[in-house]
């Protein structure tokens, strides 16, 4: 038996043994169980995050020097950054068209959840000004720190430099390259080692994400819970297929099948750089991605293209508004759009890491951070759909990417 098919089984046999712990609350059996279950998907998530960091550093310093060394980095580069800008766009676009459509959040008392709004406390005021602030003080820092804190973004920006200066260095830094190279392949050697027990913590997880999470919160918000959840599944199955099939020239139905892995994956852990080491390994393997391109395009991909956030938070600023009695105007609308396209991109690929930068959306058009708790009860099992549509992007362009740039072949 194939590991996809070992991964798809494990994935049907989690969600059901999560219902039949729901039949038995508050008893030994669902203590045991959830006891077992939480260790099982802790040792898997915890080997993923292990590689992690050492894996997105090896990739992108390879990928780089491989890639100026060809002549390509600057041609990545714009496709890439085009495609991102594109997807986002798309995404927004469609999300805030759909909330419109279906008017999310009026009819809705918000006296319903006006106790969780004055109990729930948020950090402080978050400006533009101090957004961007923070965003460059937690990124140009000391690498021995980022690498220590798990500081993506800035291991990234730290590997690039590295690339680089392996390219103009030429001869001198020969070894040093080589070794990376090297490093980098044994990254991928050990990553077949964890995917071994991808059954069994997919099973964990998804077992547990059903037996713990209070489904029956969806009652009151169940009209924009579905329409958020069918919007970007939509994006997922339709938009982004037929992106693929355009410029990439790649039949969708291939590229579910070369991706199953990873998409299940990122449904269980919600978590698009936990993901990561699967969706390299699937692009290179099942898609047939040059090493190169998937591992400059995929790691940047975890911090530039999140359209399934984009969507979620431009969806849910309407909704707010709607359950608030506001109007925004088009001129807030597309304010809400932009500041949700530049939050996206600040948001670490960890479960519920759009919460943080929701505020920011809020409060661009004067909406009360506090309104968070309103999404709070639901955002968990949102956060699911949405990751598997962030990571879903990250694979289709590296795809587009690397049919656009073979025409110059990329030296190993």
């Amino acid at each position: 038996m194939s590991l996809n098919t070992q991964i798809l089984i494990a994935a049907i046999l989690g969600v059901a043994f999560g219902f039949i712990l729901n039949l038995y609350p508050d008893t030994a059996f669902f203590d045991a169980s959830l006891y077992g279950l939480g260790i099982a998907s802790s040792i898997f998530i915890g080997l993923l995050k292990m590689l992690l960091i050492p894996l997105i550093f090896s990739s992108i310093v390879v990928g780089v020097s491989n890639l100026q060394a060809g002549g390509q980095l600057g041609k990545v580069w714009k496709i890439t950054l085009a495609c991102c800008v594109t997807t986002t766009t798309l995404a927004l676009i469609l999300g805030i068209s759909c909330a419109h459509l279906f008017d999310v959040g009026k009819g809705v008392d918000i006296a319903l959840f006006q106790d969780a709004m004055n109990t729930h406390q948020t950090p402080d005021t978050l400006t533009a000004t101090s957004f961007f602030t923070n965003f460059i003080q937690n990124t140009l820092i000391n690498p021995f720190k980022a690498f220590s804190e798990g500081n993506v973004l800035a291991v990234v920006l730290f590997a690039l430099f590295i690339g680089v200066a392996l390219v103009h260095g030429g001869e001198r830094f020969k070894t040093v390259r080589q070794v990376s190279q090297q490093f980098f392949d044994m990254m991928m050697f050990m990553i077949i080692w964890v995917m071994r027990l991808a059954p069994i913590g997919i099973f964990a997880l998804l077992a547990k994400l059903i037996s713990t999470e209070d489904i029956s919160v969806l009652n009151r918000l169940m009209e924009f819970a579905a329409v958020v959840t069918g919007t970007t599944i939509f994006h997922g199955a339709v938009v982004l297929p037929l992106l693929l099939w355009i410029f990439g020239k790649m039949n969708p139905i291939t590229f579910f099948k070369g991706t199953r892995t990873a998409l299940i994956t990122a449904f269980a852990t919600s978590s698009s750089s936990a993901t990561l080491p699967l969706s390299m390994k699937c692009a290179q393997e099942n898609l047939g991605v040059r090493p190169a391109t998937a591992g400059f395009v995929i790691p940047l991909g975890t911090q530039l293209n999140m359209d399934g956030t984009a969507l979620y938070e431009a969806a849910a600023a309407l909704f707010v508004a709607n359950l608030m009695g506001l109007d925004l105007s088009i001129g807030q609308q597309l304010i809400v759009c932009l500041t949700a396209m530049i939050a996206s991109l600040g948001a670490p690929g960890i479960p519920s890491a759009g919460m943080v930068t929701m505020i920011m959306v809020l409060q661009s058009v004067g909406l009360p951070a506090e309104a968070i708790a309103i999404l709070l009860p639901i955002d968990r099992l949102l956060d699911t759909v949405r990751t598997v549509v962030n990571v879903q992007g990250d694979m289709m362009i590296s795809v587009v990417v690397d049919r656009h740039t073979r025409d110059d072949e990329i030296p190993t």
